[in-house]
């Protein structure tokens, strides 16, 4: 017989347990076990007033925001109504079903105000590594570093270059003259064009495609399971990445104490100066591959083909003379070492060595010393596999654009960047978290009414 529903909605009074409408496998239960938000208060009680209206808890607001991020959700209005709407949600959040949600509109006012002056987002994220480094997710053996490039809130059209705005500053905005201004402060490369939108989102040409306004997130994962131990915005240039790399060892070093034995990277962060670095001052194997220009394609002798000698600092040619060095590094950290004309005007190899120049030069960094390790290292097991495992931080990647939405971001300036991509990689470590301790076929333990 066809039943026919009652559609009484009448009743004066419900027995309802919302703990028991949550499906036990709920990827949000497994992220609560794990989240722990009871030292926020004290983190942001010097940004809150002791006097006035109580303003909307910091706890729901992080609870809402750390949804929104795991499940693709990043326009304020739509989390709202999707948090008053879902009953895991309302769970998750700490919302009886007669709890009202926050307005859209007071929820963005805290966000990016008290929120953004805290560095609250900094702080949760940390809290969420030290919780990943208690359940035995973080080796700290071997860290991966890697950038990549995410879109900004503005459009190609609203942009404008610095030339013109140098010299008609009627037709830039007063933001766009003062981060040109900064740049000419700090000796900073100047873009060939800047956003009167958000000036300093980046003109690059990195993504598959046209050249667009962008950031760069750069990611500092420990390789044991693919944990996010630190994130940075940057703008999308590579100098800022690598500039990030170092800043982001710094950081994880102090606050949480993990130093590598080893970094994985890609050949950006080969240069002579940061390889230098890694070695000689932090002691950390670079299992990178070394930026190296020194191979010559037009048949000529390449530098390879000249024996070193440390003791004497010099280098030997293949006719048995001698290149030396005065001693003095050029600005770029570059020693030159030189030939005699003399001995190079009657040798047999000119035409070989050096056909278009009286004399050879052969310029050697002051890290060469640190450039001979990291070349030595690409020979061994260890960094072949080391090259695998940098996959983890590509995969990342990949999660974040096309799982969580993340392919352009929604907040402007280096400072919203910064917030959207420690609630991404905050997001990405519970989830992380709860489906590898946590298997979905485990059954939670349903509290009594």
């Amino acid at each position: 017989m066809m039943g026919q529903q009652a559609g009484n909605q009448q009743r004066l009074f419900y027995s309802f347990n919302l703990e028991e409408h949550v499906p036990a496998d709920h990827l949000l239960r497994g992220i609560d076990r794990f989240l722990d938000l009871s030292s926020l208060r004290c983190e942001l009680k010097p940004f809150y007033s002791h006097t006035g209206r109580p303003s909307i808890d910091p706890q729901l607001m992080v609870r809402m925001l750390i949804v929104g991020y795991c499940f693709g959700i990043r326009s304020e209005r739509r989390l709202c109504e999707e948090v008053h709407l879902n009953l895991a949600d309302r769970w998750f959040c700490r919302l009886g079903l007669e709890d009202q949600v926050p307005d859209h509109s007071t929820f963005s006012k805290n966000r990016h105000g008290r929120f953004r002056q805290s560095g609250a987002f900094r702080h949760v994220f940390e809290t969420v590594v030290q919780r990943c480094m208690a359940e035995g997710l973080v080796g700290g053996e071997g860290f991966a570093v890697d950038a990549s490039v995410v879109r900004a809130d503005v459009s190609r059209a609203r942009s404008i270059e610095p030339a013109v705005a140098k010299n008609d500053p009627g037709q830039a905005t007063r933001a766009v003259t003062d981060y040109l201004a900064a740049l000419e402060a700090s000796g900073s490369s100047i873009p060939s064009q800047v956003s009167l939108t958000d000036p300093e989102a980046r003109w690059t040409a990195a993504p598959a495609g046209p050249a667009v306004f962008a950031y760069s997130t750069n990611y500092l994962v420990d390789v044991d399971a693919g944990i996010i131990v630190d994130v940075e915005a940057t703008p999308a240039i590579r100098s800022a990445e690598v500039d990030s790399a170092r800043s982001m060892l710094e950081r994880v070093e102090e606050r949480l104490h993990l130093k590598p034995e080893r970094l994985i990277g890609d050949t950006a962060y080969g240069a002579a100066p940061m390889l230098g670095w890694l070695v000689e001052q932090k002691k950390i194997e670079p299992h990178v591959p070394v930026w190296d220009k020194s191979e010559r394609t037009d048949g000529t002798i390449s530098r390879a083909e000249f024996k070193f000698h440390p003791e004497q600092d010099r280098y030997e040619c293949a006719s048995g003379k001698y290149l030396t060095s005065t001693g003095r590094a050029t600005s770029d950290g570059t020693l030159l070492y030189r030939a005699s004309t003399t001995d190079c005007q009657c040798c047999a190899l000119k035409a070989r060595c050096c056909p278009n120049t009286p004399y050879r030069k052969i310029p050697r960094s002051v890290h060469e010393s640190s450039r001979d390790i990291a070349r030595a290292l690409a020979n061994t097991d260890a960094y072949r596999n080391s090259r695998k495992e940098r996959k983890k931080v590509e995969m990342l990647f990949a999660h974040l654009k096309r799982i969580l939405k993340l392919d352009r971001l929604r907040l402007r300036g280096r400072a919203g960047a910064e917030e959207e991509f420690l609630l991404a990689a905050t997001a990405q470590n519970l989830r992380r978290m709860a489906k590898w301790l946590v298997p979905r076929s485990a059954i939670w333990k349903v509290a009594p009414a």
